[in-house]
């Protein structure tokens, strides 16, 4: 029988080395505890007619799959069973939503990413991103920039994948093996090998891209692979094997104006500041519509969304040069 090193080992180590807090550990077992818990969901889903939706609305005014509610209420109900976060922002809810005046972190989440694959039995993931309370004063609960973040993470469901991302201290994957626990930990970091380099990016939205970006993928688009899925977590996962560049430009010229989205679809919080987060710890880089280092924007608003060019550097780099 072979004992695989697990994440909370891992996590442990990582503690123990660093001089640091068991608080953390704490927290990061409610989020596996969740994570688990919405994996069994999703994989008994279509047995319990959950896969359907729920007729409803989030605050972005986008239809609400059932899996999206029941995720968020597995990952809020761990998290204060954890009684060590302060706040938390759900992607399903307006608000903010206060936990525990003594919680030492605060949590932006996206409990379903991809959720409209759902009902079609494809993969969907599961972003979170953390941040330390202010220790040496009173909290304000002021959002975060994603250069605060400590920790970020996305799980791949229900493949049984997660990437885990430690502030200067790389970014890990880890699988679930039979006991449903995450065990073998091994550390990522983008291919720079530039043969197996993907685009990944919605063709279908092409002719509404600024005209920068259409200039950009004009002169570049035929020299890497092509890969699409259509989940943030899943496209940015099989990145990280590949190496490459995710795009999501901001929509700003369809003919249906409704569909325009002029500052970019992804929330900046709990989508493009975690995938940030991860690629840089793995040695990637990413920007929004304006060249800017997603990681150094400050939020306004809470659901505030951004566009999203993440991946290797010099590819960034490269779009960025356009951008600005």
């Amino acid at each position: 029988m072979r004992l695989d090193d697990t994440f909370m080992q891992f996590l442990l180590n990582h503690q123990r080395r660093n001089k640091r807090s068991l608080n953390f550990l704490i927290l990061m077992e409610s989020i596996m505890t969740a994570a688990r818990r919405i994996e069994h969901a999703y994989k008994s889903g279509a047995l319990q007619s959950k896969l359907g939706e729920a007729n409803l609305t989030n605050v972005q005014g986008e239809s609400v799959m059932e899996m999206d509610l029941l995720a968020h209420e597995i990952v809020l109900h761990y998290l204060k069973a954890s009684n060590q976060v302060m706040e938390v922002t759900s992607e399903e809810v307006e608000k903010e939503i206060r936990i525990n005046e003594d919680g030492r972190y605060i949590v932006y989440f996206d409990p379903i990413d991809g959720s409209s694959n759902v009902k079609h039995s494809l993969p969907v993931g599961f972003l979170f991103g953390i941040c330390k309370r202010d220790l040496d004063k009173d909290e304000t609960y002021r959002l975060r920039s994603g250069n605060e973040y400590i920790a970020a993470g996305m799980f791949l469901i229900p493949s049984g994948l997660f990437t885990f991302a430690l502030k200067n201290s790389g970014a890990w994957r880890f699988i679930m093996d039979e006991t449903g626990g995450y065990v073998r930990p091994t550390k990522i970091n983008l291919p720079e090998e530039k043969k197996n380099w993907e685009l990944s990016w919605n063709v279908g939205n092409k002719n509404y891209y600024d005209n920068r970006v259409q200039s950009w993928l004009a002169e570049n688009e035929n020299l890497y692979n092509f890969r699409y899925a259509g989940s943030l977590v899943v496209d940015f996962h099989r990145l990280l094997h590949n190496g490459g560049m995710f795009l999501y430009p901001a929509i700003k010229n369809h003919k249906d104006e409704s569909k325009n989205k002029i500052n970019g679809k992804l929330r900046l919080l709990y989508e493009a500041s975690v995938i940030s987060f991860i690629a840089k710890e793995a040695g990637g880089f990413a920007v929004d519509e304006d060249g800017n280092d997603v990681l150094n924007i400050m939020p306004k608003r809470r659901h505030q969304r951004s566009a999203l060019y993440v991946g290797n550097r010099e590819l960034v780099e490269s779009i960025q040069r356009k951008l600005i």
